[in-house]
């Protein structure tokens, strides 16, 4: 696979704005609305994989084995309903993403929404809608412009600047 447009480079995130600067802001948002952060990564990956975003699913499972998620999890995600593995609140969180992501077959209905509501607050909620709506942009930017899987490292934790 070769990408096709790199699309930082040709509106950078940083600086004076362009489509760079516009997604890392929502991005800076989601990582710092104090939802847990291994459940935003959960999030992520599960998004990326109804999204079949290669690139994604190989950012965020790696991100979530520096962050100490387990294999077994992560293995598993593809088909949380029918594993033990995941709490009542990353149920929740993992039902409304599906349904977020894919909000063209059912418009995410009532209860759905009902069972999100009971494990987590009205901001929280908010909150973890944004993450969805941010992992889908991005997995929409890697597909559509081809970023190339497999090239991703994740941030040493405890290096300068992480």
């Amino acid at each position: 696979m070769q990408q096709r447009i790199d699309y930082f480079k040709v509106s950078p995130g940083a600086g004076g704005g362009g489509a760079g600067q516009a997604m890392l802001a929502l991005e800076k948002y989601v990582r710092g609305c104090g939802l847990d952060h291994s459940l935003l990564e959960l999030v992520k990956v599960r998004a990326s994989q109804i999204n079949g975003c290669a690139y994604c699913i190989d950012m965020h499972t790696k991100d979530a084995r520096a962050a100490g998620e387990t294999e077994q999890r992560l293995y598993a995600l593809s088909a949380w309903q029918e594993t033990p593995f995941f709490t009542g609140r990353e149920r929740a969180a993992l039902a409304w993403t599906e349904g977020v992501t894919l909000i063209h077959r059912d418009r995410a209905p009532d209860a759905l929404y009902d069972a999100a509501r009971e494990h987590f607050s009205e901001k929280e909620l908010v909150d973890l809608t944004m993450a969805v709506v941010a992992i889908n942009g991005w997995n929409r930017l890697a597909i559509a412009f081809r970023s190339v899987p497999g090239t991703y490292q994740p941030p040493r934790h405890g290096a300068a600047g992480t």
